[in-house]
This record gives structure tokens, sequence and C-alpha cells, in this order.
């Protein structure tokens, strides 16, 4: 289904990821520690499952979350609705914890 009719309001959103995260891919997981004042904070480690783990790589301020989206529709067995649902709401955890940072659209 195209995105346009999902209603997918999030689609030309961009999100940088932290610079104070130290990412390590171990065993096909991504293991995310934040890292504030120099000091690694180990009560807050985030492990990423494969899905995720393409996500934070996409993650770098150019790709859209609609262009996220469809690399994991093109990727894994998943619709774009479903898709893009469940992006939505890991991005949404992402922005919680502070390991990411949307990027102001362009004027």
């Amino acid at each position: 289904m195209p995105e346009e009719e999902v209603g997918f309001p999030m689609r030309d959103q961009r999100f940088m990821r932290d610079s104070n995260i130290v990412a390590r891919r171990i065993a096909g997981e991504t293991v995310l520690v934040p890292v504030r004042a120099n000091v690694a904070e180990l009560d807050s480690l985030f492990t990423l499952n494969e899905v995720g783990s393409l996500t934070w790589d996409l993650l770098d301020g150019q790709a859209t979350v609609g262009q996220i989206a469809e690399r994991i529709v093109a990727r894994f067995e998943v619709s774009f609705e479903e898709a893009s649902h469940d992006l939505g709401e890991f991005l949404g955890a992402l922005e919680a914890e502070g390991l990411i940072r949307p990027i102001p659209a362009e004027s």
C-alpha cells in the first residue's frame, strides 16, 4: 500500500543519533550505551534486534522516516502500514530516552 494511503504523518521527519551514544554490534544485535560526562551509563544499556539495528544505522539525519519504513518493508516480511506504525513507536521510545533528536524541517 502506498504511504500516502496509510496516513503516515511522520514520513518526512528526519532524526539524528545522539553523539553521546556508543553503538556496538554483538551477535547480530546492536547494543547502545549512553555516555555522559565521559562515563558510560551501564544501567541504561539498550539492545536492538535486527530491525532496530537497521533503523539505528539509517538514523543519520538524511533518511526520512518514510524512507526508513520503506527499507524495513524491502528487507523484512512486513506491510508498510505495520512497519510505519512500529517505527513510529520505536522512534518515540528512542527520542524519549534521549538517544535521537528530530532534525528541524527545512524552510
